[in-house]
């Protein structure tokens, strides 16, 4: 549940360059059903053409004995004049390495290897534009403009799926700027089990997410921005 791209952060406002901020620290809050879980820090490095990002959840207080450790996605790629492009993502909980999901993502060949306990296994179909869990949503931080739908394939550990969001005015959420504008993006999902995510994001701060959202099998995750590093 706590896989959440935790997902997830992004940047870039709609006149920015898809070169990006070579160094991006991000601390959200993070609730389960309303109440507080933990935290979740985003870190991006970014270095000539080559990326890396990192996003460590972690439960803390009375709630950390029923989710001990941490887990932890890391997407690897390079940056391109079309935004980020994924080679590999990880998904990994430091209470049970034996669990780490691996995908591999191969441009040429235009297929994703995947790893998981001792398994491998390869799904053909990958399309220009497709991102991971992570990426989907710091792809926004190298767009030229702000997309009025977003649609692509999403790689996590051990899947592929479609995914198409929707635009529209989001409210004014406080932040450590202050309350800033958003815009929020919204998964459209064709059955009521699929899970639901919204993202906000503020044009005036590089596009930065500063809460997301996850509704997945009747729990609901949040993340709300406390503090952040933007360099570059």
């Amino acid at each position: 549940m706590m896989r959440m791209f935790l997902l997830a952060a992004s940047l870039l406002a709609a006149t920015a360059q898809a070169a990006g901020p070579t160094h991006v620290n991000a601390v959200y809050d993070l609730y389960r059903n309303g109440q507080k879980l933990g935290q979740v820090t985003d870190t991006l490095t970014r270095s000539g053409k080559r990326y890396t990002l990192v996003s460590e959840a972690r439960a803390i207080g009375p709630l950390s004995v029923l989710w001990p450790g941490s887990i932890r996605l890391e997407s690897t790629g390079v940056v391109t004049k079309q935004g980020l492009r994924p080679s590999q993502f990880q998904h990994a909980r430091s209470d049970a390495p034996n669990k780490l999901a691996t995908a591999r993502l191969d441009w040429k060949q235009h297929n994703i290897a995947y790893q998981y306990k001792g398994e491998s296994w390869k799904v053909d179909g990958l399309q220009d534009g497709a991102q991971d869990q992570l990426s989907q949503i710091y792809q926004f931080m190298f767009a030229s403009s702000l997309p009025s739908d977003y649609s692509l394939q999403v790689v996590s550990g051990r899947d592929l799926n479609d995914y198409r969001y929707a635009r529209s005015g989001g409210a004014a959420i406080q932040t450590p700027f202050g309350k800033l504008a958003t815009q929020q993006y919204e998964r459209i999902t064709q059955q009521p089990d699929q899970k639901a995510i919204t993202v906000w994001i503020a044009p005036g701060r590089n596009n930065l997410p500063v809460q997301i959202r996850i509704r997945d099998e009747g729990v609901t995750l949040e993340q709300r921005l406390v503090q952040v590093t933007i360099k570059g």
